[in-house]
């Protein structure tokens, strides 16, 4: 029974991953946007975010079973479920790459924060930091490209 939220809440954190960009179907609107040469193919947010979710929940089951930073952890991940509706849903590059620099921001400090205590928890953390870092310079460069009068 103890180790059940280390199978619940991946599932849990990948399927509200998932539900939070099904309300958003912005393909034609993304297709039209100016994109820096670094964007990612289109072919690798699914498997790479279903990874990401994947490890998240891992380490939030971490988190309620031996404690730590918590708070941090329930942070970015409600910032990582806005992101989503924003920038697609609202076509709001600007305040979704506020709240991508925010999510970012809260991944490391929780890195920081659980490198002495729960070192694996936070090296798990390491690839989403990675993907979002990308993430957050691929928003901040359709916010510049697509700035009026570019």
């Amino acid at each position: 029974m103890k180790k059940l939220p280390y199978v619940l809440l991946p599932l849990a954190v990948l399927g509200l991953g998932v539900l939070s960009g099904s309300f958003t179907d912005s393909r034609d609107w993304y297709a039209t946007l100016e994109k820096p040469f670094f964007t990612p193919p289109s072919w690798a947010f699914g498997p790479v975010w279903t990874v990401l979710y994947l490890l998240i929940g891992w380490v939030g089951a971490r988190k309620l079973e031996r404690g730590g930073a918590r708070a941090l952890w329930l942070a970015q991940m409600v910032l990582n479920l806005a992101w989503t509706p924003v920038f697609f849903g609202l076509r709001a590059p600007v305040w979704a790459l506020a709240i991508i620099v925010g999510m970012l921001g809260t991944i490391v400090a929780f890195i920081a924060r659980e490198w002495r205590t729960d070192r694996t928890s936070a090296l798990l953390f390491f690839p989403y930091a990675a993907w979002v870092s990308v993430a957050t310079a691929l928003n901040l460069s359709i916010v510049v490209l697509n700035r009026p009068g570019n």
